[in-house]
């Protein structure tokens, strides 16, 4: 008899949800509406793409997102295996060709005996077991039949994407290599400004014309937020944000005001996107206003910064801290759906979704993973947290507690214990 799970979207959530089901003996009906129907932000059809940055965060352990993934390789994470074989220099930092990326996570689930695809837009929750990992992006109809079944309307908020330029119309007697405090690798390019340059783009930059915005609400998440929104703080906010000189001299007698730095896209080095510079600007005027910058005068644009509406529940009102729905607990909701920010995050979430779809399959009871994880700690404070001020949340030590600056160590290695331990008992 078949051990049916159902999971819609084939994003970071649902991919590492079905590879870990698929694993365990289950068969997973995966729904997968693009590429017969597209999203705004999208570019292929293609299972796990990266629609924003190509930056899955730092590596140390030291950072919070680096714990997270540490944990996630504890527990045969699919994104974590796939993301280190598509790597690309990006000095401390887990970046990967994302279109290479993509195919292989695509070609995995696909080539799987025990992944039925359903090619098509879900606007009702099957029958059965089911995960729910539709992303930031979730259609209108799905939107709805959460909504009635929660009892609690979802909250959206807009998120932006940065532009991709070609490395070849960067002009290089400007622009130069250089990673942030001598990481050893040099795999930024940077794009340095005196005074005078930074103060005449950034008041072409906060005057520029931005792309229509749909009626409905506009709010920003902090995390994601459009360069010409964070400008319009004011004139310093970028130089102490994505535009901080601080460790990216050229040379020893340099002072730069402020620099720009690209991030390596792909693993040929034929593309870099540039850090920090989601944008709503339209398409001619990211052409013109960030042609204003040292070395990009030139620049081919392979895809320009864009800007999309992100969906997410209440979690503290619509989930328990196993990810289920209060009002359904057969549903079960993961990755940025559920109210976690963040690649790597939503990726976690999808693992332990998977966890407990099987758990609830074998009549188990279902498990939150140790709050001395990150991975615990992110999903304890999503659906704890107080409900009148939720918003979406990235991995961070705030969130676990006891952890300091002075405590990393000891918390990394008791994070990772815990999770080995964890994730042992619970397949016993």
């Amino acid at each position: 008899m078949e051990k049916r799970i159902n999971v819609i979207g084939a994003g970071l959530a649902g991919v590492e949800a079905t590879h870990y089901l698929v694993s365990h003996g289950f068969t997973v009906h995966l729904y997968e509406k693009r590429p017969k129907q597209m999203t705004p932000a999208h570019h292929t059809g293609l299972f796990g793409e990266l629609v924003c940055s190509n930056s899955l965060k730092s590596s140390s352990l030291e950072n919070a997102c680096g714990l997270l993934k540490a944990e996630m390789r504890l527990m045969d994470s699919l994104t974590m295996r796939i993301a280190t074989e598509t790597s690309v220099p990006s000095g401390q930092a887990l970046s990967v060709d994302r279109d290479l990326f993509a195919e292989k996570i695509t070609n995995e689930i696909k080539s799987n005996p025990h992944v039925v695809l359903h090619e098509e837009d879900v606007t009702k929750i099957p029958e059965g077991i089911t995960i729910i990992a539709t992303g930031p992006l979730t259609s209108e109809p799905l939107v709805m039949e959460i909504t009635s079944i929660a009892g609690e309307n979802t909250m959206g908020f807009f998120d932006a994407s940065s532009p991709i330029v070609e490395k070849e119309s960067i002009d290089f007697s400007k622009a130069y290599f250089k990673s942030r405090y001598e990481q050893g690798d040099s795999s930024y390019i940077n794009c340095a400004m005196d005074q005078a340059e930074y103060e005449h783009f950034y008041k072409e930059l906060i005057a520029a014309q931005t792309a229509e915005i749909h009626s409905f609400d506009a709010e920003y998440f902090e995390g994601c937020m459009p360069v010409e929104v964070m400008a319009k703080r004011g004139e310093a906010t970028l130089r102490y944000g994505p535009l901080k000189p601080i460790g990216l001299r050229q040379t020893i007698d340099d002072h730069p005001y402020a620099v720009v730095q690209l991030r390596q896209d792909n693993v040929a080095g034929s593309l870099y996107n540039i850090v920090g510079f989601q944008t709503n600007l339209t398409y001619a005027e990211q052409r013109r206003v960030f042609g204003l910058i040292p070395g990009l005068e030139h620049a081919s644009y392979v895809r320009y910064g864009l800007m999309h509406r992100n969906t997410y529940v209440k979690a503290p009102k619509v989930l328990e801290p196993t990810l289920q729905m209060k009002k359904r607990s057969s549903v079960i909701i993961a990755g940025q759906l559920s109210g976690v920010e963040g690649y790597v995050e939503s990726a976690a979430t999808g693992i332990l979704a998977g966890i407990n779809a099987a758990r609830l399959y074998d009549k188990k009871e279902p498990v939150i993973a140790p709050l001395n994880t990150i991975l615990g700690a992110l999903t304890n404070y999503i659906t704890r947290c107080v409900p009148e001020n939720f918003a979406p949340m990235n991995a961070n030590f705030g969130i676990l507690y006891g952890a300091t600056k002075k405590n990393r160590d000891k918390t990394a290695d008791d994070a990772l214990k815990a999770i080995k331990e964890w994730w042992v008992k619970i397949h016993e």
